[in-house]
């Protein structure tokens, strides 16, 4: 028994935490507030101007007697037939009139208004006032409103007579009543009603949500196809679920990435530890002399040295897509260190008929990690003379672009497809796909290159033409570059 009460209000409480029910509930409440303000505020205007139109009642029947006092105060017919008789013609909303003089001996009182009222009480005429009135129980439970008020008697006046008067709003208290009762009536209904329309309304408004997170629950590694169709969503879900499509896309291709990048390493792993595998497998089939044996030795040491490189690339951009990694910046000459790198790939160009030069304007100073600089435009010129054929030429120029500093080495090879540029920065990308070591090497050093100059917060930019060379163009920042 007490697992189902469990398991009831775990139900519960997870139906409660969720934005079905929020917003159902957010309904109802809104709604409910909304009418309850709408009909309270009703009631009270009509309050107001039924106590608005009893005041002006009873102002105009002063104001009619104190006309006929003070301009016929001679003509009591006209007076006592105002006074007595007017009000027994009415059904509904009896008024009662009496008429004092001086000395607050009755002049004129309409018949029944003694049974009806306590006299003695009706307030003084400083009490009142001629658009103001005040609440008085008649004697058999009615409710009154009442007013008293000094009336001149002739032009001029001779005399001051009193006035009292009272209206029976017993109707307008029932209509009141009734409008209170259909007030809670209404409330009542809207407490039924308002829950199961704030319902339907949720539904309605959370099922592209839910039409997201089915699709969102389809894809896995394996299954990124999935996409999201806007079409009919409210504007603000449509962008949602085309920001969700832009990141599947990009999920999509960084998976495609990633599973390309683990095949280009199985593979450039693959490749040297096979050829040291069957080095050593020759090697060790029958006897061998000594310069049979330092030859195998010489090419595993070749393999060794090449995997070992490759583990090094590996590792270091790993260490470049770590946000922790940090710079060691020095003050670096840009011209020197260029020169630097032209003197140590001198001998391999001047090997392949290349020629390499500087070009750099002055003296560049500039806040860099030396070695990632050095290393990053090692890359370049390496690349530059594996690809330009002899006579061919390849300048390492440095100048400042604004207050930016800008690195270039540019060559006369063979240049780069226009399809393929937009990849030349992706890991494991090569241009000659036959992966032959001679010409693409490892397919890892431009890839470096935007990694260096992403960490110097720096970008790179690379312009190719086939047939004509390429210049590729490091941009170290201003705060650098200063």
């Amino acid at each position: 028994m007490s697992w189902n009460v469990t398991g009831k209000i775990a139900r519960l409480s997870s139906w409660r935490a969720t934005l079905g029910f929020r917003l159902t509930a957010g309904y109802a409440l809104a709604g409910l507030l909304m009418v309850f303000v709408a009909t309270a505020a009703l009631y009270f205007v009509l309050v107001k101007e039924l106590e608005r139109s009893t005041d002006l009642f009873l102002a105009d029947k002063v104001n009619v007697i104190r006309t006929m006092l003070r301009d016929r105060p001679v003509d009591e017919d006209a007076l006592r037939e105002e006074v007595e008789l007017e009000s027994a013609a009415r059904q509904y909303e009896q008024f009662y009139i009496r008429l004092l003089d001086e000395r607050n001996i009755p002049l004129m009182t309409t018949p029944g208004m003694s049974e009806q009222l306590e006299l003695e009480k009706f307030p003084s005429p400083a009490e009142t006032h001629l658009n103001r009135t005040l609440a008085m129980m008649g004697r058999h439970g009615q409710s009154f409103r009442v007013t008293t008020a000094t009336v001149p008697v002739g032009a001029p006046p001779t005399k001051t007579d009193t006035l009292q008067i009272a209206i029976n709003v017993s109707q307008k208290e029932e209509l009141l009543a009734r409008y209170r009762r259909w007030f809670w009536a209404i409330l009542l209904g809207s407490l039924a009603i308002f829950p199961l329309v704030g319902y339907q309304i949720a539904r309605q408004g959370i099922r592209p949500v839910e039409a997201i997170a089915t699709t969102a629950r389809h894809i896995t590694s394996t299954n990124l196809q999935e996409r999201i169709l806007p079409e009919g969503y409210p504007s603000e879900l449509a962008y949602l679920a085309g920001t969700f499509n832009e990141m599947l896309d990009r999920l999509e291709e960084s998976f495609g990435r990633i599973s390309r990048f683990s095949a280009d390493i199985a593979h450039d792993l693959r490749t040297p530890v096979n050829n040291i595998r069957g080095g050593a497998e020759v090697a060790l089939a029958r006897a061998r002399t000594v310069e049979e044996y330092r030859e195998v030795l010489g090419s595993s040491l070749e393999e060794a040295v090449r995997l070992s490189d490759l583990i090094g690339d590996l590792l270091f951009l790993a260490r470049a897509d770590n946000p922790s990694t940090h710079l060691h910046l020095t003050r670096v000459d840009v011209a020197e260190l260029l020169e630097n790198v032209r003197e140590y790939y001198e001998a391999s160009a001047a090997e392949g008929g290349i020629s390499l030069a500087t070009a750099a304007s002055g003296k560049v100073i500039a806040e860099l990690d030396r070695t990632l600089l050095q290393r990053a435009v090692g890359n370049l010129v390496a690349n530059a003379v594996a690809h330009t054929p002899p006579r061919g030429s390849v300048v390492l120029a440095a100048d400042r672009d604004s207050a930016s500093l800008r690195i270039e080495v540019s060559d006369t090879g063979a240049g780069i497809p226009p399809e393929a540029l937009p990849r030349v920065f992706d890991r494991f990308f090569r241009v000659d796909t036959s992966r032959n070591q001679a010409s693409g090497g490892t397919g890892l050093g431009l890839a470096i290159v935007k990694s260096i100059m992403q960490l110097h917060g720096g970008s790179v930019e690379i312009v190719s033409q086939l047939g004509k060379g390429t210049r590729v163009m490091l941009r170290v920042p201003p705060a650098a570059a200063r």
